[in-house]
């Protein structure tokens, strides 16, 4: 059985936040390491048809309601404290997840995953306002105007597009996903599916 898990990732969900607070240990369980492959959470619903879940569930009595209990529960259960819902929600994440691609062709991807996030979920700031970013870059101590100019060059703007059209092909409809070989998984809520299948 492999040992790497695809993770198809984006800065715009609160699940893909949590879900990586929770990587690292099952990484350290298993042996395992998490893939992980920037995409474009709003190409992925236009592709699919897919809403999110404020949307989708919007006019049902109680459903939106129940997805707060369970964020919370899960929350709880992982010891992540530090979470905050983004008052700015929903984040237009465009520009930071070509940043994503950036920092991975600059060899720091770990790291920038860690701060945007942070930005966007623990400290929660407007990361789809340019000069926001750059301060957010800036205060993170990368290279921030490179990053900008990174956002807009052509052919991270088309590794970004590849990397959303590839994880529809195999089947994401929505963030975050995991693949494990060819196993799909979708939501924070199958993680313990992808330790189990880890430890196989």
């Amino acid at each position: 059985m492999t040992k790497t898990v695809d993770f198809y990732f984006d800065f715009a969900s609160p699940n893909a936040y949590l879900s990586h607070k929770v990587v690292s240990g099952i990484e350290e369980r298993t042996g395992g390491k998490f893939n992980y492959i920037p995409v474009l959470l709003g190409g992925i619903f236009k592709a699919t048809n897919n809403k999110p879940p404020m949307e989708a569930f919007f006019g049902i009595l109680n459903k939106n309601e129940y997805q707060s209990v369970e964020m919370q529960r899960f929350r709880e259960r992982h010891g992540i404290d530090k979470f905050k819902m983004n008052p700015h929600f929903p984040v237009m994440s465009l520009q930071i997840i070509r940043g994503a691609i950036g920092a991975q062709k600059d060899g720091y991807l770990d790291k920038y995953i860690d701060e945007v996030l942070k930005h966007m979920w623990e400290e929660p700031k407007k990361m789809d306002d340019p000069e926001v970013i750059k301060e957010a870059f800036t205060e993170s101590g990368f290279d921030a105007d490179r990053l900008m100019e990174q956002m807009q060059d052509p052919e991270i703007k088309a590794q970004l597009i590849t990397n959303t059209e590839e994880a529809v092909k195999r089947g994401t409809f929505g963030i975050p996903t995991f693949f494990v070989g060819d196993e799909i998984f979708f939501g924070k809520d199958t993680l313990w599916q992808v330790e189990e299948l880890l430890n196989k």
